[in-house]
This record gives structure tokens, C-alpha cells and sequence, in this order.
């Protein structure tokens, strides 16, 4: 079964604790901190991988999670750092958040995506000695690893897209020149999902997709809508098949009308796109179009082909491999990318729908969240790195005020002024 469209679970492993620990040896008087750091969670990546067709395979099962750091030990222990996961999805998937915004769009076979961040591993308290903390009793926790529902749509990278009106003989021409087998059947939309089919012809190898029939208003959501006309942007060359025996009697030129009007709204860029114009159902049209000395074609400009008989396979087959040939070489080679997402820098001081100042920042949430803050040492510590990264000085220019009301993260406190 094709799936274009689904939801994702990502959960990166959280960090590790570090570890609070003084060494207690034979003939060692007053040993010093040796609590070890917490190995940082991994990370969850998408990557494009060429051999995924679909998103079936989320459909049912849509959580991917990676492993978390261990905890820091005694000794100067580190914990292990979590593994990292890779997710492979087809070609052409986009990503994007619950708000419908895209963050990835992981079009190249190789390109890699940075789903879920893990978490940092906590230090340990080894790394507070200092002249005046002789003795820290406190260490930091282990940073929770990032967590989100993404929304996945594939687009279909094909060489060709098959585009024509329900019923065109999309399906039955693409089960002719590929091992591909989709439903096939004398009433309109019996394709009710993309195929694709592999044509080797010569030297040539074609990825060719049977694109659900389009109607007039597609492009505004009648018939199928966008949901399949997304597949068409990514094809390189767009092969527009034109019922020569319809049931409705339209002729061919009202159906490539129709076809263009509904690409043009959808996406004027389509038009410009490498495209053939050819008659299906050569078999079965009329004998307006078997006049003498046309050789098939209407006004000497419609080629005519037929899936049943094999009437113009070969020249058509020659024909696409061409035009796909010309926009491959005309396209830049396909580089293996890699798209992270840096962490946000600097610190922010908004007002809270409650009225209290909030500081965000990942520096400043992280100082706060890893820290015991029922140790006075360790607050004494994460106040210190609040006022080294600039948050008094943020705050003061958002306006605080004595008495204000400050959140950081999970920690709350009064504004007074130093």
C-alpha cells in the first residue's frame, strides 16, 4: 500500500546525570571531587534513502526514539553516550510541525535531518572544584532530549508523471511498459493512489509515476485535488495522455485545455516543465483519426499510441528517455546534505500572558533545569552563570521592576535589583 501522508513521533535520549563523589582511598586524607560527567542522549535523524517507496511503514507504527546517556560514575566515570537513530523515508518527504510550517524538506537520496536533539549529559561534580569550592557537593542533571509530533507528506520523485483525465488509460499504460500493477478498470478513479513503475528502454532506465486522474477544478480541491497534484512538481518531464475513445465524447484538445488550466493553478512553474502530448487508445479511435495520409496524428501534430496493442510504445519510450535525458543534464548534480538546526544563541525577555517576565534562551533554561537548586551551592553556581550570560542586564531593559515576577524554566523568583 502507498502512504504519502502521516504523522511521526520523535523522542531523542535524555542525558545522564552526573555524579557526585569524592574519593575515599587508603592514606588519603581530604580527597577531592572525581564525580563523572553524563553521557549526552542521541540524536534522532530522517534521512532520504533511495530504497523507501513510501511512509507505510509509519502508519501504524509512528515512534522512533533514541537511546539516553548513562549516568556519570565515582572514579571520574563518564557515562556512555546514547546511540544515535536514523530514520530512513522516501525521496521527496517534507517535514513539517503541528502548525503546518515546513522545517525539512529531504529531497536528495542521502540528505539527513536532525529530528530530535539529544539531551546533554549532566557534569559531574569534579567539574565545580575551583580555589573557593574546595568541596562541591552538588552536580548537574541530565538535559531531557527533545520530543515532538511531526507531520510527514512524500512528494514523488519520478522522471515522468503521467497526467490525464480519469480513465485515460494512465494505469493500463504504465502496467505495459513497467512491472508495475495497478487496479485497472473501465470507470473513472479506479487509481486511487500513485504508481511507480521502473522502464528499462535501451541504455535508458525511467522512473515513471501513474498519477490519480485529474478533473476540472482540481486545483481547488474537486476530485482528488492537491492531494496527488503534489506528486507532479517533482517529475522532470510530464507526459499529458489524452483520451482518443472517451466515454463523455470530450475531444482531445478540451481535455489538454482542462489538464493545463489545473496544472497552470496549481503551479505555473509546471508549464514550463519538458512535457509530450500524446493520444491514448489508439485501438479504439475513431476513424476521424485514421484518415488517410495522417499516419495516426490529428492535424500531424498528435502522436497516437496503445497500451493493448503496442502501437507506438517504442517511439514514445525513445521520446521520454530523451526529454528526461536533456532536463538530468540540465539539473545540478545532487549533493549528500546535511541539515542541522543550531541551537538558538542569546537569551530573551518576553512578558508572560500572566504578567510575569520570562527568559528564554537554551543556555539560560539549561542552566537552571540541570541544577539542584535545593543545594545553596548549586543555586549559588546557576545564579553565576545567569549573570555572566547577560539575564540581569536583559531583564533590566525588558522593564523589571522590584517585586516583579521572573520564570526561567521551572525556576521562580522575585526581581530585586543588585
Amino acid at each position: 500500500m502507498f502512504v504519502d501522508e502521516c504523522q511521526i513521533h520523535v523522542k531523542a535520549g535524555d542525558g545522564g546525570a552526573g555524579a557526585v563523589s569524592f574519593r575515599r582511598e587508603a592514606h588519603v586524607a581530604l580527597g577531592g571531587p572525581d564525580g563523572g560527567d553524563g553521557g549526552k542522549g542521541g540524536d534522532v535523524w530522517l534521512v532520504a534513502d533511495h530504497n523507501v517507496a513510501s511512509l507505510l511503514s509509519f502508519r501504524d507504527h509512528p515512534h522512533r526514539s533514541a537511546t539516553s546517556g548513562s549516568h556519570g560514575q565515582g572514579k571520574a566515570k563518564h557515562g556512555r553516550s546514547g546511540a544515535d537513530i536514523e530514520v530512513p523515508v522516501p525521496e521527496g518527504t517534507i517535514v513539517r510541525d503541528q502548525a503546518g510550517q515546513v522545517l525539512a524538506d529531504l529531497s536528495e537520496a542521502g540528505t539527513r535531518w536532525m529530528a530530535g536533539r539529544g539531551g546533554e549529559g549532566g557534569k559531574g561534580n569534579a567539574r565545580f572544584l575551583s580555589n573557593r569550592r574546595r568541596a562541591p557537593s552538588f552536580a548537574e542533571q541530565g538535559e531531557v532530549g527533545e520530543e515532538a509530533w511531526l507531520n510527514l507528506e512524500l512528494k514523488v520523485m519520478a522522471d515522468v508523471a503521467i497526467v490525464g483525465l480519469p480513465n485515460a488509460g494512465k494505469s493500463t499504460l504504465i502496467s505495459a511498459i513497467s512491472a508495475a500493477k495497478p487496479k485497472i478498470a473501465a470507470y473513472p478513479f479506479t487509481t486511487l493512489q500513485p504508481h511507480l513503475g521502473v522502464v528499462r528502454f535501451g541504455d535508458h532506465e525511467l522512473v515513471v509515476a501513474d498519477i490519480p486522474g485529474l478533473v476540472e477544478g482540481a486545483s481547488e480541491g474537486k476530485g482528488l485535488g492537491h492531494r496527488f497534484l503534489r506528486h507532479i512538481e517533482r517529475a522532470r518531464a510530464l507526459l499529458v495522455l489524452l483520451d482518443m475513445a472517451p466515454d463523455d465524447g470530450r475531444a482531445p484538445a478540451d481535455q489538454e485545455r482542462v489538464l493545463l488550466k489545473e496544472l497552470e493553478n496549481y503551479e505555473p512553474a509546471l508549464l514550463e516543465r519538458p512535457r509530450l502530448v500524446v493520444g491514448s487508445k489508439a485501438d479504439a479511435a475513431g476513424p476521424e483519426w485514421r484518415e488517410p495520409g495522417q499516419e495516426g496524428r490529428q492535424d500531424g501534430g498528435l502522436p497516437l499510441i496503445s497500451a493493448h496493442t503496442g502501437e507506438g510504445i517504442d517511439w514514445l519510450l525513445g521520446r521520454l528517455a530523451q526529454l528526461v535525458d536533456e532536463a538530468r543534464a540540465a539539473q545540478p548534480r545532487p549533493r549528500r546534505t546535511v541539515l542541522h538546526r543550531p541551537p538558538a544563541s542569546g537569551v530573551v525577555v518576553k512578558r508572560g500572558p500572566d504578567g510575569a517576565l520570562e527568559v528564554r534562551g537554551r543556555q539560560a533554561e539549561r542552566a537552571v533545569a540541570l541544577s539542584d537548586l535545593t543545594d545553596a551551592g548549586a543555586l549559588a553556581y546557576a545564579q553565576g552563570r545567569l549573570k555572566r550570560m547577560g539575564v540581569d542586564r536583559a531583564l533590566v531593559k525588558a522593564g523589571a521592576r522590584p517585586g516583579d515576577r521572573v520564570r526561567i524554566g521551572r525556576l521562580e523568583f522575585d526581581w530585586e535589583a543588585d
